[in-house]
């Protein structure tokens, strides 16, 4: 239904007007009928309830009243004047224009001129001469678009003289308070006479600069503030000034609003006799108030109804309050509607839509809660019952105002049947349910070492009545026992599901599900199972620096696998070594956090390979891969030969021996030995240099030494950065006469005694037996005049005056072939400044002697008369010389029978630098004339004349 006005519209015998689907339809509007305020009002059987306010009004715009000719304003020059319009009868916006003398000259507005929008007045600041003339007021309605024109106005000039100067004085100024709406564009006009022409100006009192969206128009006389917000307020100033003085007006622009909602209320259901409070919120400048509606009545503060503000509570509801209710909020600038229905219910109790579960399930030992929520208006009293006894509440048992029994620690007593009964005073209703109560054992979250073994259990205990079954998943995967049956076996047979891991790797670690399914229901347990291990290999080991003895070491962590990684060893290989060593580092103990290390006590010039291997709690892990091979630098020899010794070999040689430095302590390139020997006594040392590291015998064949002759003897080593540390000095003796072998006597220390020691070639032949004999203290003795590659037996005894006495154990031992006889021949020779190159051909042994090892070369110089023996491998070797020297060069094969024959010795005279020979040859300073001299440089080279 529509109301007009507050009176409600009959629709049945008026022919203007109908609805449709509930919409007004008003044909051939009539504006004295049907202007006015327009309300619809909707209900059904629930209530009704009010729609918002609709206003129509009809935009017009009358004509001037009788077109009498306007009366004259007659003014001086100078002088200020205001033309009145007077707009007719109207409804709706209007626009006022102005036209001088005759359509169409529309007065020009400028800082002289000004049409007021509010007034349709026009303003002129200071009348001149050609302002004489007829002046018609044009009035254009915005909605309607029609147009009237009052009558003309003349303006005449007075004639009796112009106007002097005067101040401003403001003639159109806006109101003290202009209220503004939010978002809504604002105007205010200020306008003033004067002579001279006032200028226009603006400000807030405030002080407040005008944001860019303020614009002055008309020559300022115009001040736009479009979309008006709450900053916008505040007090704002026009000033007119002009050489006579200044004049002001001033005006408060406030902020209003239409009311919107903050809060509304919403559809309520609620028992009968029970209490209702709505509340509803609006904001709104000013402030709204608040009114209630019940089915589009007024509600009034009476009896069980209270209203408050925005606030409406009704106490102890009856069925008659059911209905339509509408909070309104209402300011001077709008109105606007919030609607609810409210039901009052009456019904008796009713289980249809949350009836108890026909079986519930408990585990034991846990609390149960047994809901009873029953549909029932007003609320419904509850009471529960266990079979047929009535609960009561006790230390287990809580009833609770809104129906829910809860029972703690319930045990396999509880089971049973449970009824819940409620009652209101309109009827009684019940629901029963069935209490089944199961106890499971559940796995717990657990640490463990690989490679141990370990259950975790999954139980449950229940009505042997009910089927059970058991499965168990592992990071969301079911477990196949009949695939994995290394590591994952079912126990407990068919009554539990405890799950037995062997041999528990680290991917076995995750979370474990086992899932019970019973006739009734499905349980799950789950356990965290954390498998901590040895920490994974390190990764990515580089060596960022190295020197002759030390590697600096860097690498990345592998995986802690559950327990913090404590520390790292470093391992090293070399081609030398058999398997993977630690070695020293700096820091000496490694922690876990550290990734870089020096190893230190490195063996120069050594090839080697680094590895990583970290440790935890749990131990020792896997290596890293291994670094790429790196060399240390080179160094000089810091290891002297060991087990220097020596002795026996054939007439007139000296035989020393020792242990050879291993390959990997030779520190560099170019290794070989220094050998030095001297009498017992003597001062000077021989030195022997031998460039072949294998080697481990040098035989020096003089046949100036004495039989049995002790010598001091050292070996030193050498490579290309320079001579290492010599041996300590061990005393060895020359060879006896012939070819003999010298035996060692371990742990005979017999002093002041004779020893005999007999020696024969067969048990078979006593007519071989030959005998030595000695006195004093000896550990040894050299058994001369033996057969060459021949096996001979040995043995030791004391003897005196009385006879000798108990032999000690055989030993045997067979001599070694001789030397070759054969000595080196063609050798060929070439001294070309101080370097002597040598060559020779090879000597090959014969069947019955000892076969070749290397060659050894004599250089004997005449001023220091010593000997310096060369041993080589080779059948080539270049010396240096001095110029100021005499030399003799022998060589000479090596065997392990010792030194062969001697080739013919090579004489090098003194300024012989330049020559070359073969066989032996000798030169004297004058034999040097028969060579031709080339200089080359500072170096003279003799070559022969051929």
């Amino acid at each position: 239904a529509w109301s007009l006005n507050g009176t409600l519209i009959d629709l049945g015998g008026d022919y203007r007007r109908h609805m449709s689907g509930g919409n007004l339809i008003i044909n051939r509007l009539d504006r004295d009928q049907d202007t006015g305020i327009y309300q619809c009002t909707a209900f059904n059987t629930w209530g009704s309830v009010l729609s918002r306010r609709g206003s129509l009004q009809f935009a017009y715009l009358d004509n001037f009243k009788a077109q009498t000719t306007r009366s004259a304003v007659n003014v001086r020059e100078g002088q200020g004047v205001v033309l009145l319009c007077g707009p007719p009868m109207h409804s709706g916006e209007l626009i006022f224009a102005w036209i001088f003398n005759e359509y169409p000259h529309f007065v020009q507005q400028d800082s002289r001129r000004f049409i007021s929008q509010e007034t349709g007045s026009l303003y002129i600041a200071k009348v001149e001469p050609s302002d004489v003339g007829n002046y018609t007021c044009v009035v254009n309605n915005s909605i309607t678009k029609g147009k009237v024109l009052s009558s003309p106005t003349p303006l005449v000039l007075r004639n009796d003289g112009a106007m002097g100067e005067y101040e401003p004085k403001i003639e159109v100024h806006f109101p003290e308070t202009v209220p503004a709406a939010k978002g809504s564009t604002v105007k205010l006009e200020c306008f003033a006479l004067g002579n001279p022409v006032p200028e226009i100006s603006w400000r807030r009192t405030s002080g407040v600069p005008f944001p860019s969206k303020v614009k002055m128009k008309n020559s300022n006389a115009v001040l736009e503030i479009s979309n008006f917000q709450q900053e916008d307020t505040g007090t704002y100033e026009c000033m007119a000034e002009n050489s006579r003085g200044k004049n002001a007006a001033r005006g408060r622009i406030s902020f209003h609003a239409k009311p919107h909602w903050l809060q509304t209320m919403i559809d309520g259901a609620l028992s009968i006799e029970e209490n209702l409070f709505w509340e509803c919120k609006a904001n709104g400048k000013p402030k709204p108030s608040y009114s209630w509606l019940k089915n589009g009545n007024n509600l009034i503060t009476e009896g069980r109804v209270q209203i408050e503000n925005g606030a409406l509570s009704i106490a102890a509801l009856n069925l008659s309050d059911a209905g339509m209710y509408q909070c309104v909020a209402e300011n001077k600038h709008g109105i606007i509607y919030s609607s609810a229905e409210l039901m009052v219910l009456a019904s008796p109790p009713s289980f249809s839509k949350n009836p108890l579960k026909a079986l519930l399930k408990a585990r034991s030992g846990t609390e149960v809660a047994l809901e009873c929520k029953p549909q029932a208006s007003p609320r419904a009293i509850s009471l529960w019952k266990k079979g047929n006894d009535i609960l009561q509440r006790n230390e287990r048992i809580s009833l609770y105002p809104n129906g829910t029994l809860k029972i703690a620690n319930v045990t396999r007593r509880d089971a049973g049947s449970y009824t819940c009964i409620a009652k209101n005073q309109f009827g009684t209703a019940s629901t029963t349910g069935k209490l089944l109560i199961t106890g499971v054992v559940r796995p717990t979250n657990m640490e463990i070492i690989v490679g141990e073994s370990i259950v975790l259990p999954c139980q449950i205990t229940s009505d042997p009545a009910l089927d059970v079954s058991f499965s168990w998943a592992f990071n969301g995967q079911l477990i196949d026992f009949h695939g994995d049956i290394d590591h994952f076996d079912r126990v407990g047979g068919s009554v539990t599901g405890d799950l037995m891991i062997r041999n528990i790797q680290l991917n076995h670690g995750g979370k474990y599900v086992c899932v019970i399914n019973t006739d009734v229901e499905t349980l799950s347990a789950s356990a965290i199972l954390v498998v901590k291990g040895p920490p994974g290999p390190p990764d990515a080991v580089a060596v960022e620096e190295i020197t002759d003895s030390t590697a600096q070491l860097s690498w990345s962590p592998g995986r802690d696998n559950g327990s913090p990684i404590t520390g790292y060893i470093i391992q090293a290989r070399t081609p030398f070594t058999v398997g993977w060593q630690a070695v020293d580092t700096v820091p000496e103990v490694i922690n876990g956090n550290t990734l870089t290390a020096t190893v230190v006590g490195l063996n120069a010039w050594v090839e080697y390979e680094f590895r990583v291997v970290a440790r935890n709690g749990v131990g020792v892990g896997e290596p890293s891969p291994a670094s790429a091979k790196t060399r240390t630098e080179d160094a000089m020899p810091d290891t002297a030969p060991t087990d220097v010794g020596g002795g026996g070999g054939t007439k007139s040689e000296l035989v020393i021996t020792w242990e050879p430095v291993p390959e990997e302590l030779q520190n560099g390139e170019g290794f070989g030995y220094i050998i030095a020997f001297r009498p017992l006594g003597a001062v000077t040392w021989t030195r022997a240099v031998i460039s072949t590291p294998g080697v481990a015998q040098y035989i020096f064949r003089n046949d100036t030494i004495p039989p049995f002759s002790p010598f001091h003897v050292k070996v030193g080593a050498y490579n290309n950065r320079g001579e290492g540390p010599f041996s300590s000095i061990a005393t060895v003796f020359s060879a006896e006469e012939g070819n003999g072998k010298i035996f060692s006597l371990f742990s005979l220390h017999l002093k002041k005694n004779k020893i005999q020691v007999v020696y024969w070639e067969d048990d078979t032949k006593p007519d071989t037996v030959g005998k030595v004999r000695i006195s004093g203290n000896y550990s040894a003795v050299n058994v001369t005049g033996l057969k060459a590659n021949t096996q001979y037996y040995l043995a030791v005894c004391a003897f005196n005056t009385a006879g000798t006495g108990p032999q000690s154990t055989p030993i045997n031992a067979t001599t070694k072939k001789p030397p070759p006889s054969q000595p080196p021949l063609n050798v060929e020779w070439t001294l070309i400044g101080s370097l002597l190159t040598l060559h020779w051909d090879p000597v090959a042994a014969m069947e019955t002697e000892a076969e070749v090892i290397g060659y050894l070369v004599l250089l004997r110089r005449h001023r220091y008369n010593d000997i310096n023996n060369i041993v080589t491998n080779k059948t080539t070797m270049e010396l240096t010389l001095s110029p100021d020297d005499n030399y003799l060069i022998q060589i000479k094969a090596l065997s392990e029978g010792g030194e062969g024959v001697g080739s013919e010795p090579i004489h090098i005279q003194k300024l012989s630098m330049g020559a070359r020979g073969s066989g032996a040859s000798r030169f004297s300073p004058w034999s040097l004339t028969h060579f031709p001299a080339v200089l080359i440089g500072a170096l003279v080279v003799l070559s022969p004349s051929w």
